[in-house]
């Protein structure tokens, strides 16, 4: 089959219509240069020679900060029942969502979700957008978080940020030849239209300079997603091969959340924490480079000899050397050789590269309050965390953008749940009372359930800064030495990360415990070996009684 005789399919031609609107917005290339500026690749493409390529990397610097605060805390995702319609089905709706709240909680460890959820605010803050792309593995009723590049994303409008109102979604992925092959025939596509599968070196577009190789031979595989009757249809094809028709997956949310660093208007993408800093990166680095060029070229002496009249030129820089002229005659040595006086720098290059970098820092809010530079002997913790918590005030919008981030994608979740299980089962770990062993019981939430349970999310965040952690553990142990509440109570109330070693605690309490209950056994003992005693001393005296009863009868008897 002839390639260019070939239609492309109708997907492939919506995703070129969108890759060249990416283009013009220039999507693409500043995607790849905000990266290189964030992991220190800032003179790229520079070809220069006798000097290093200076740079202060004051752009990694910022974003690590500002990152790690809107991820400093704790997250879990939390479902409550919305089934206010029907009072008698509230109580089966919250038992419902209290089940869901634990499969959540296996599916955010199991999937890794803590180090995705700083992967997403990390790609945010430097490219402007972090997308959650989620699928289902059908076998453990799992939602699956897959992280993807904004470049792999298009809209169907690209000035609209609310993702649930896009007219249509693409995503594109690379895929192996052998991998496109066995999806189009599992879906029963003509073998003639799989044999136009073949790879293509369109890479240019692919996010990161490393991710433009690949060893495989791949092409791209373009998924639409749309509404249509209330659900979510989906189609897949290459350039010249629809990989599957038109499916109604039953959702009823997109499977794709995002979250912007913050908002543009008229952009759906929003904007990112690199792209404001790149002018005083470059100005900073340059300054730092006219700096070392000057410095080398002025701030150390230099040699001057008339060569045709020393003997050694090759001695001039051995330390010690001793130099030799010829046909000297009434010539002075210091006119055949002399050491020049070094020259002298403006202090200005370094006050503009200093004030640019602090600057940059200050009007990002990332001085030395917010990145901890604090000596902790001279203030509280409550001081520091307030002094903090003043400063990382700007980032409010970044903390409550993240947190309806994960709330959309336990929308998504519980959507997920509702289509495709046929009745959820859940894992629920059950403590004997008695024993204190711990069994896992598998609980069902029928289909019926599901389908009939409306619910709100709400992600509840708990701080774990450094501060945070101390100032919680400080407040405790006032708690505790007032005498408001025990030690035990003071130990239980630990965070299992807290400064206060948790466990060493645990065990002393076991510990002393064990020794009581010992001190305990002890003491029944001796209660149970009295009364034994006094037991056998009554039927002693019981026998003596009998014995002499007897006596008295047999002496009547012979009398």
């Amino acid at each position: 089959m002839n390639l260019e005789e070939l239609k492309t399919t109708e997907v492939w031609d919506l995703y070129e219509k969108c890759k060249d609107f990416m283009s013009r917005r220039n999507i693409y290339n500043d995607t790849d240069l905000n990266h290189r500026m964030y992991n220190g690749d800032q003179w790229h493409g520079l070809k220069i020679e006798g000097v290093e390529k200076v740079q202060y990397n004051f752009i990694k610097q910022i974003v690590k900060q500002k990152v790690s605060v809107i991820t400093s805390n704790s997250f879990a995702v939390n479902y409550s029942p919305e089934n206010i319609e029907t009072t008698e089905f509230m109580e089966t709706a919250q038992k419902a969502c209290d089940l869901l709240n634990k499969k959540a909680s296996k599916v955010w460890d199991k999937d890794f979700m803590d180090k995705k959820i700083k992967k997403w605010a990390k790609q945010s803050a430097i490219n402007d957008e972090a997308i959650c792309y989620v699928t289902y593995n059908v076998d453990d009723d799992s939602p699956i978080n897959e992280v993807i590049s904004k470049n792999d994303i298009m809209y169907g409008n690209e000035n609209e940020e609310e993702i649930q109102l896009q007219p249509y979604i693409l995503i594109r992925q690379r895929k192996t030849i052998v991998e496109l092959e066995t999806m189009a025939r599992n879906n029963q596509i003509d073998e003639e239209l799989i044999k136009t599968i073949s790879k293509d070196t369109d890479t240019s577009t692919v996010a990161g300079d490393s991710g433009k190789d690949e060893i495989e031979d791949k092409c791209w595989l373009i998924t639409k997603f749309y509404k249509e009757h209330g659900t979510i249809y989906y189609q897949q094809a290459t350039k010249f091969c629809e990989i599957s028709k038109p499916v109604d997956t039953g959702l009823s949310l997109y499977p794709i959340a995002h979250f912007n660093w913050e908002e543009q208007e008229g952009n759906a993408r929003g904007v990112g924490e690199v792209r404001q800093l790149i002018p005083n990166q470059l100005e900073t680095n340059k300054t730092a480079m006219r700096r070392a060029i000057t410095t080398k070229n002025l701030a150390y002496p230099q040699r001057v000899m008339n060569v045709d009249k020393v003997v050694n030129p090759q001695d001039a820089n051995r330390v010690g050397g001793l130099i030799k002229f010829k046909d000297m005659g009434n010539t002075r040595a210091g006119d055949v050789f002399q050491i020049t006086t070094p020259g002298q720098m403006s202090s200005d290059s370094a006050s503009l590269q200093n004030e640019l970098i602090t600057l940059s820092k200050d009007l990002t809010n990332v001085g030395d309050a917010t990145t901890g530079n604090i000596n902790p002997e001279s203030a509280s913790g409550r001081a520091i965390l307030a002094v903090q918590n003043a400063q990382n005030q700007p980032l409010n919008d970044q903390t409550t953008g993240l947190k309806i981030f994960i709330e959309d994608i336990a929308r998504i979740w519980f959507d997920m749940w509702k289509t495709y299980s046929e009745g959820l089962n859940i894992e629920v770990d059950e403590v004997n009372n008695i024993t204190g062993e711990t069994t896992v019981q598998v609980v069902e939430i029928p289909s019926y359930i599901l389908d009939a349970l409306s619910t709100s999310v709400k992600v509840d965040i708990t701080p774990k800064g450094a501060y945070d952690k101390y100032a919680q553990e400080l407040s405790l142990e006032n708690m505790f030495v007032s005498g408001k509440i025990t030690f035990e109570e003071y130990v239980e109330s630990l965070d299992a990360d807290s400064v206060m070693p948790k466990v060493k605690l645990q065990n002393i309490l076991r510990k002393r415990q064990e020794a009581q209950q010992q001190i305990t056994d002890m003491e029944q003992q001796a209660l149970m070996m009295k009364q034994n005693a006094q037991m056998n001393m009554q039927n002693s005296n019981e026998i003596e009684q009998i014995a002499e009863q007897g006596n008295q009868m047999i002496n009547q008897a012979l009398a």
